[in-house]
């Protein structure tokens, strides 16, 4: 492996990189353990045929296609993109449009994950992080928009909630458990500051999703709760994206050392070093990151739109679509590099994506699909109810009680998977139908109020709430002292 060509893009020639060039043109680029994370699933190119072509364009083009396209181990998912965009067009099974669109955005996660660590190569590291940080979990943000614009909130609840579960439960208990398995002979140890950071986000997260869901049940009967609900979740959306900001100085700028991922660079361990090539042109990735990003809002446009049609024909419910199946497919990439690490022992680097993920989506996409629903004047607030705010709680203190000591085995991954698995079959046997929640009631409720006015401008009509329980009572007194309830 140390004799192998390394090879770069250069005015549609490819031509060999010195070492200088290969280890990031005489500076050194932090490396995060999403970087490691997605570099474990690429391949190297054989760029051997692409060089013999004559024509620069024609060659500069077959060797990006080659790059971008063939330079994963997943693009044997690629055709699925094709596959799905035909079953749409010729209304083929929406179903079959749901699955094809949710294998297709699988190498696409990956891909943008590559494109954003190309531009860092010619933008710098901490403009780099600040990609990787803004394009980490570009797929649930597109869907969660998609799904906005739809008015499908449950929906966008639904899969950022899933994401963040599964990141801690699934990724992390996979990881552990294969890794204690595979080290079985040797104590697991990692470095516990990353996680306590993390964690700290997290529980912070988990506090602004738990104080309106209280502030709904302890309200009074004659209390309307929606409206201050609603202005408390976007106030603590603003804090969480500060706190986000601040997380993001913290993490590339003055503890940069605590995200990092040092891996040895000696001649033994070519493998690695090669990876830290730059192999496209800042103008190249860019394009390619355009083009890759567009299609990943065309196949969550599919996801959004099919994925009820899908749970009918499935027999699943929307819930436990959004919650398990989408996380689990969307991110796989993703999750198979934390386990390829955690059996390599490199605990770190598994603890820095799955934690990561985690935190991303908790403090940044969260609380951003909030101000963008505020935009677009949809009500989404930060109370998911009671059955998914309590399974994220306990996901996060199970999550920050497994990583305190610092050390893992493979019983640590089981409590993990197993907390996954109750939780999956809590919502496979809920078969609660989109926007069946009290806020949606209570919303349909004020527009009849509206509209028995408009036809008996002199009648009165009252809606009385059972606390703690989703029970409304109407009444309507009309002039002539008729009073109606139900």
């Amino acid at each position: 492996m140390a004799s192998q060509e390394h090879w770069n893009l250069e005015n549609g020639n490819v031509k060999p990189l010195s070492k200088e060039h290969r280890h990031g043109h005489g500076h050194s680029h932090g490396r995060t353990a999403h970087n490691m994370s997605s570099q474990s699933l690429r391949k190297k190119s054989d760029l051997s045929l692409v060089s013999k072509v004559r024509i620069g364009l024609l060659r500069q083009f077959l060797t990006n296609l080659q790059e971008v396209i063939l330079g994963t181990k997943l693009s044997v998912l690629f055709p699925a993109i094709p596959l799905a965009i035909i079953a749409q067009i010729y209304s083929f099974g929406r179903p079959w449009v749901f699955g094809l669109s949710l294998l297709g955005l699988t190498p696409l996660a990956e891909r943008v994950s590559f494109l954003t660590e190309q531009l860092a190569f010619s933008t710098g590291p901490t403009v780099g992080g600040l990609l990787n940080a803004t394009c980490g979990n570009a797929t649930e943000l597109i869907i969660a928009i998609f799904a906005l614009y739809q008015r499908k909130v449950d929906v966008v609840k639904y899969s950022l909630l899933g994401s963040i579960i599964s990141n801690l439960l699934l990724v992390l208990g996979t990881s552990l458990f294969c890794g204690g398995i595979a080290n079985m002979s040797q104590e697991q140890k990692y470095d516990r500051k990353q996680a306590d950071v993390n964690s700290q986000l997290l529980l912070l997260a988990l506090l602004c999703h738990m104080l309106p869901l209280m502030f709904k049940y302890t309200a009074t009967a004659d209390t309307l709760t929606a409206t201050p609900t609603l202005q408390l979740s976007r106030a603590s959306s603003i804090i969480m994206l500060i706190a986000y900001i601040a997380y993001l100085f913290f993490q590339l700028k003055t503890h940069r050392q605590f995200f990092e991922t040092q891996v040895e660079d000696d001649d033994n361990n070519d493998d690695v070093s090669d990876e830290e090539e730059a192999v496209l042109s800042f103008w190249s990735a860019f394009a390619w990151l355009v083009g890759m990003t567009a299609v990943i809002a065309l196949l969550s446009e599919y996801v959004v739109g099919t994925i009820e049609d899908a749970s009918t024909s499935w027999g699943l419910s929307v819930s436990f679509i959004s919650i398990i199946l989408l996380p689990i497919v969307g991110n796989a990439a993703e999750h198979a590099g934390a386990v390829i690490f955690a059996f390599k022992n490199k605990l770190d680097i598994t603890l820095g994506v799955a934690l990561g993920s985690a935190t991303q989506i908790a403090m940044f996409v969260v609380p951003l699909t909030v101000i963008v629903a505020w935009i677009l004047g949809i009500e989404m607030n930060l109370d998911f109810n009671l059955l998914e705010t309590g399974s994220l709680a306990l996901s996060v203190l199970l999550t920050a009680f497994t990583l305190q000591d610092g050390t893992s085995h493979y019983m640590k991954g089981i409590a993990l998977l197993l907390a996954y698995v109750v939780i999956g079959a809590c919502f496979f046997v809920l078969k609660t139908p989109i926007g069946n929640s009290f806020t949606m009631k209570w919303d349909f409720i004020t527009k009849i109020q509206k509209i028995y006015h408009s036809f008996n401008p002199l009648s009165s009509f009252c809606v009385f709430s059972v606390p703690n329980a989703n029970i409304l009572h109407l009444g309507a007194k009309t002039s002539s002292g008729t009073v109606f309830s139900a």
